[in-house]
């Protein structure tokens, strides 16, 4: 541009200065805590508090066996295990987000050492596009990407692309006040950072950069943290609540039946119930809402009142007792606090964190093979449960990439008049540098020149083969470009491209085409929503007139045809969005672009309808700013395409979406969508898309496919299956060692479990038991159903159901045999039916092996009862993963460690060994027996669904 030099740019002073005072050209990122307090963060879920306290409280209690009892150290193994438990479930938790930010960080970088031209100390040079300054002057050419906000001082036939913050794909920029197009979006002889030059050239003055450009302060709005819960957290809350109140209860019958029972059943002794419901209803119903010091004062309040009536009661029934009777009483105290913590840990799903962890953990990993970066493990399963997807059309629905849809041209044309007219009346180019050529310049032109490289005519070499001698550019007022050349064939040609229209009306020769036949063709493209282009061409002699007063004078012109350009929908697109409408969700579409445009992609894509939809299916942008709040949430149930949308539009739709209670997820891949990205409960942008939109979002989709989406409603839903399957599992678990325990204060002086052995089941079975249950494949199955409630609980009729009748027939079995250890000695199972029911009495150490191997083998089957719930199909027919057979080894490996080589640590006795370590047949025999006998619960289950099918 030789204008050029009537600009001197700034001095390196002023430069200087300017920076000081306007700061640099970089977008603040979102401020990141430090890695420790993302680390702690991850112990602030309620669950996890949970078992936190409970871990105290067990370290207290060790502490008092340990010191004031003086039992060896092995009492601190019961806290070992729990702080092992959370250790697992932070620790996995973390390591995983870590690892999928470190690779959002990489994808997600801006490149601000990208050159940009500008001018300074009197000369041209190239800096980085970060070193930008506020009043820099800066050349922009064709295919460049805006650096900041600025004025244009000079502009030649410039368009740029502001689809990234507009949604627009084309618009005209000019210094010409004349040519100002009053409706835009921003002024004519702006531009704007982020967008990017399609066309023409232009010199600008920078206004603004970093923060302070239209793109930062969309950045900035993007990252307000709206605290929008997601469903899974909304149903864990709840169900921790329910679980927590439930446990509360059991843990005040246990105190109280113990004591009863330890006191003979005193008529006073009932008292103590009051003290006790009144402590646990308080904590179920006030603890949330009191200060601490509260709490701790009520806390001590209920224990100085329920000892002193233990005290009192004891004393009135044993007045002449001594030292050791009142030694004996405080054990027997601590040890019943101790089994009713220990119960609260057990009622506690621990293993739900585990399980939940390691559920997005492992679908992060595996949708990340498949082009889906996760940055946010709670987006895994809350797209299972969107009910809406709100969707921009540029770049997600379409190609963002004109493409000649139909060409119609008369009269059998030379093809190298159309190719050579193509090539040389054109200011677009191809970057064939990549693997498939991209446009430079004006999309529509560019899509023209992709039209004849499928063709297999390089527009370089007919260029090059051809000399132009004069040209007119494209104005919006002319509506066509024309360009003269001595063409390769050695004649002097007039090539005319534009409005069809406007071309045919400048033809003396038309191929015998009348006007309302092009008018008609025309109009079947419009209601299609395609650009339209007319091509005429005239071979000139040495004095025919050309151009004139800028505007084509020739007289001879022949029309060629019209060619329709679009942008294409995905071709995975229409799939895509049927599959997720099939499966219960509403698709919205927003966008900048006009309604018949947004309309006719609706049609393409199988969400708009002629035949059944109107216009209150669809709105504009300024219609949907008039609406009220009230006027919104009446009508936006019924909207499925907002056009000519503005930014800040699309976060209204979804806020107003939300507080209709529906799960909203947000595609996008411009600047402009990263508000409603953030906002929504899932953000999905494109890998393509911009830092601001990828930063914004909680799934990017690496490979710009659509159907991506499908693909992560259908892993959402069956990881939430993975958590319900667990959930069931484990509940029954808990079911039964609660009811065992509850029921076994009543009967005898010792717990049925002990608390390491509730521990053992609770904290590693359990866990275990997550992980084996969490790593289950996708179902395609999930996709037939429709989105569950959001309100709904995460425990079904169906599991709950099952829960109580298996739970409860566990419970049975086992305190079947609870009730037959404390009235029989038993030295073997064989012996058992032989046995005579004799008084009262305490269980041995090898009737405590036994009951704990019955309770642990019947629950390890029931594992692959919970693997199988709700599919219909025998185990034996279900695809296991090898992780899931890792876990049923390490399970069978560690119930056999912990019974035969740490049983001083379970008080258990070994079965296949005796203490000096030889083989014992009858222990073993009673082994095969329990594995055999409780394996019924599986095989029960195959016979009943070989006979009953769903």
């Amino acid at each position: 541009m030789s204008q050029n030099n009537r600009y001197k740019g700034l001095t390196d002073a002023e430069v200087a200065e300017s920076r000081r005072k306007y700061g640099e050209n970089i977008l603040t990122p979102p401020e990141k805590d430090p890695w420790w307090k993302e680390f702690l963060d991850k112990f602030s879920d309620p669950l996890i508090i949970i078992l936190l306290v409970a871990g105290v409280l067990s370290v207290g209690i060790s502490c008092y066996e340990y010191f004031g009892l003086g039992k060896d150290w092995k009492v601190f193994f019961e806290p070992m295990g729990i702080f092992i438990a959370i250790g697992l479930a932070t620790t996995l938790a973390f390591l995983f987000e870590q690892r999928a930010n470190k690779a959002f960080k990489i994808l997600n970088q801006v490149n601000d050492d990208e050159m940009v031209e500008v001018m300074r100390n009197g000369t041209t040079t190239s800096i980085p596009r970060k070193e930008v300054v506020v009043g820099d002057i800066v050349v922009i050419n064709t295919g460049d990407e805006i650096p900041a906000d600025g004025e244009l001082l000079d502009s030649v036939t410039l368009s740029v692309d502001e689809s990234t913050l507009t949604g627009e794909p084309l618009c005209a920029k000019t210094t010409d006040p004349a040519r100002f197009d009053k409706e835009a979006t921003y002024p004519s002889n702006h531009v704007l950072r982020g967008t990017k030059v399609m066309e023409g050239h232009g010199v600008m003055r920078v206004l603004k950069v970093g923060d302070a450009t239209e793109m930062g302060k969309v950045f900035v709005e993007a990252q307000i943290d709206d605290s929008v819960k997601t469903p899974l957290n909304e149903q864990l809350d709840g169900l921790a609540d329910l679980i927590t109140n439930v446990s509360y209860i059991f843990a005040g019958l246990i105190i109280v039946g113990q004591l009863i029972h330890f006191l003979h059943w005193a008529l006073p002794a009932w008292l103590l119930i009051v003290p006790v419901a009144l402590f646990f209803w308080l904590v179920s119903k006030k603890f949330d809402k009191w200060s601490r010091g509260a709490c701790i004062a009520t806390i001590v309040a209920f224990f100085v009142v329920f000892f002193a009536m233990v005290i009192g009661i004891f004393a009135m029934m044993n007045p002449e007792a001594g030292s050791a009777d009142w030694s004996t009483l405080l054990a027997h105290t601590l040890q019943t606090l101790m089994v009713a913590v220990t119960l609260i840990v057990v009622a506690v799903p621990e293993g739900l964190p585990m399980a939940v962890t390691l559920s997005l953990a492992y679908s992060m990993s595996r949708m990340l093979k498949t082009n889906n970066l996760v940055r946010k493990m709670h987006a895994c399963e809350t797209m299972g449960a969107t009910t809406v997807i709100c969707t921009d059309k540029t770049g997600t629905l379409t190609q963002n990439q004109m493409q000649v849809y139909k060409t119609d041209f008369f009269g059998n044309p030379d093809p190298v008049v159309l190719e050579e007219g193509i090539a040389v009346n054109s200011t677009a180019q191809l970057d064939m540098s990549g693997e498939k050529p991209t446009v430079l310049g004006n999309p529509t032109e560019g899509a023209l020149l992709l039209w004849l490289h499928s063709k297999g005519a390089d527009y370089r070499d007919l260029r090059g083969g051809a000399t132009r001698l004069e040209e007119l550019p494209f104005t919006t007022e002319r509506k066509y470009m024309a360009t003269v050349v001595q063409s390769a064939t050695g004649k002097r040609i007039l090539y005319v491209k534009g409005a069809p229209e406007i071309v045919f009306g400048m033809c003396k020769n038309t191929a015998g085409v009348t006007k309302e036949e092009i008018d008609a063709l025309l109009l079947g493209y419009q209601n299609q929503a395609m650009r339209t282009l007319g091509f005429a061409y005239q071979e000139l002699n040495d004095d025919d007139a050309t151009i004139a007063d800028s505007r084509v004078v020739a007289k001879n012109l022949t029309f060629l045809g019209v060619v329709a350009i679009s942008d294409p929908v995905r071709v995975d697109v229409p799939d895509a969005v049927k599959e997720v409408i099939d499966a219960g969700i509403k698709v919205k579409i927003v966008t900048g672009d006009t309604p018949g445009t947004a309309k006719e992609i609706g049609r393409q894509i199988g969400l708009w309808n002629d035949d059944t939809d109107s216009e209150r299916n669809i709105i504009t942008g300024p219609e949907f700013a008039e609406l009220t709040e009230a006027q919104l949430k009446e009508r936006v149930g019924d909207l499925k395409i907002i056009a000519r949308a503005r930014p800040l539009d699309k976060k209204r739709l979804v806020e107003a979406l939300q507080a209709n209670k529906e799960v909203v997820a947000v595609t996008g891949d411009g600047t402009n969508d990263a508000p409603a990205l953030k906002t929504a409960q899932v953000g999905l942008s494109m890998g393509d898309g911009t830092s601001v939109a990828k930063e914004a979002s909680d799934i990017t989709i690496i490979d710009n496919s659509f159907s991506s989406i499908g693909r992560a409603v259908m892993w959402g839903r069956s990881l939430y299956k993975n958590i319900q399957r667990f959930l069931l599992f484990q509940l029954t678990v808990n079911v039964a060692a609660c009811f065992l325990v509850l029921f076994g204060s009543f009967m005898g002086n010792e717990s049925p479990l002990t608390v390491t052995q509730m521990l053992w089941v609770n904290l590693i079975m359990d866990t275990f038991g997550a992980m084996a249950l969490a790593s289950l494949p996708p179902s395609r199955s999930v996709m037939d159903e429709q989105p569950r409630s959001r309100t709904a609980s995460i425990l079904t009729r169906p599991m709950l159901s099952e829960l109580i009748g298996v739970g409860v027939l566990f419970f049975a079995i086992t305190l079947g045999f609870y009730w037959f250890f404390n009235h029989y000695e038993v030295t073997s199972i064989s012996q058992m039916f032989h046995a005579v029911i004799d008084s009262e009495q305490i269980m041995t150490p090898y009737e405590a092996t036994l009951l704990f191997s019955i309770f642990v083998w019947t629950h390890f089957w029931y594992m692959f009862n919970a693997r199988s719930f709700e599919t219909g199909e025998s185990i034996f027919k279900l695809k296991m993963s090898g992780g899931f057979w890792t876990i049923v080894m390490i399970i069978v490996i560690g119930q056999l460690f912990i019974t035969e080589i740490a049983y001083e640590f379970f008080n258990v006795q070994p079965m296949l060994h005796t203490a000096d370590w030889h083989f014992n047949a009858s222990g073993a025999l009673d082994l095969l027996i329990i594995v055999a006998a409780s394996s019924l619960v599986l095989w029960v289950r195959e016979v009943y669904h070989l006979f009953v099918r769903k």
